[in-house]
């Protein structure tokens, strides 16, 4: 088994036994009653580079990155320091996450929210709505065919925004076809690991000029975005820079300043 097989399967055991405790048709009317979802797409297709930053403690490839004792502070920290979007990881097992992260940040920032798990089934999707989710992350190595396309669908009907995670050739012809107007571009091997930085410029050109492009892994300084920016990037998604950080603001400030100096460039 590749490193997600065991994530997908950790993320798929963790539901259910959630499902066991709050039944579907409970959580569809918590999740139907929560504030509608705000909208991404159109507000990151504009020539700034909008920078998502992450609450994540630890990570498989890097084991423990910091305690976050409180994610709604560090969450309000990126949000003053000008971030587009908060990514939290909910993954309990190696990214030490939980909803109740995703619910405390919910309640601390305006900015959008992005529930980053494993998503392999509607019950979850119905889980980030209900916790005021406004994108999930649908990793396309994860799904196939037949469930990707039902998830994108519910994703869209519940009014939040799908961010399509791709690696590779094959992956971006799928997020292509599912029409897909937010698509992530992973520079991380989810099945070794590793990080290739040349990765985004390689596949952003096959995507839908139409679709915001997001660079995923390895943005770590201003001259990251701007290399990405140069390729095409619509958005960047950070997580190690601004969680190990002494100035977590500041450093998202920073980020942020560089994706305004890229705007205008061609997407």
């Amino acid at each position: 088994m590749t490193v997600l097989d065991d994530l997908v399967a950790g993320a798929t055991e963790d539901f259910l036994r959630r499902e066991e405790s709050m039944p579907l048709p409970v959580l569809r009317d918590r999740a139907l009653a929560t504030v509608p979802a705000r909208d991404v797409v159109s507000a990151w297709s504009g020539p700034d580079v909008a920078v998502i930053c992450e609450v994540k403690r630890a990570s498989p490839s890097k084991g423990r990155l910091s305690r976050i004792p409180d994610p709604a502070l560090l969450a309000a920290e990126y949000a003053r320091g000008g971030a587009a979007a908060i990514s939290v990881l909910t993954e309990e097992r190696e990214f030490l996450g939980s909803l109740a992260d995703l619910r405390a940040v919910r309640r601390s920032v305006g900015v959008p929210v992005l529930r980053k798990d494993f998503i392999v089934s509607a019950y979850q999707v119905w889980e980030a709505r209900a916790c005021g989710a406004d994108l999930v992350l649908l990793i396309v190595a994860a799904l196939e065919d037949a469930q990707l396309t039902e998830l994108y669908r519910l994703t869209t009907e519940l009014g939040m925004t799908a961010l399509v995670e791709v690696h590779d050739e094959a992956e971006a012809e799928r997020a292509a076809a599912l029409g897909a107007e937010l698509i992530g571009v992973n520079a991380r091997n989810l099945k070794t690991l590793e990080v290739d930085r040349s990765t985004f410029g390689r596949i952003a050109p096959l995507l839908p000029e139409s679709a915001v492009k997001v660079a995923e892994s390895g943005i770590r300084n201003a001259q990251d975005v701007a290399a990405v920016a140069a390729a095409g990037a619509g958005a960047v998604l950070v997580g190690e820079a601004v969680v190990t950080g002494a100035d977590a603001a500041a450093t998202v400030a920073g980020l942020v300043e560089a994706g305004r100096r890229a705007g205008g460039r061609t997407r």
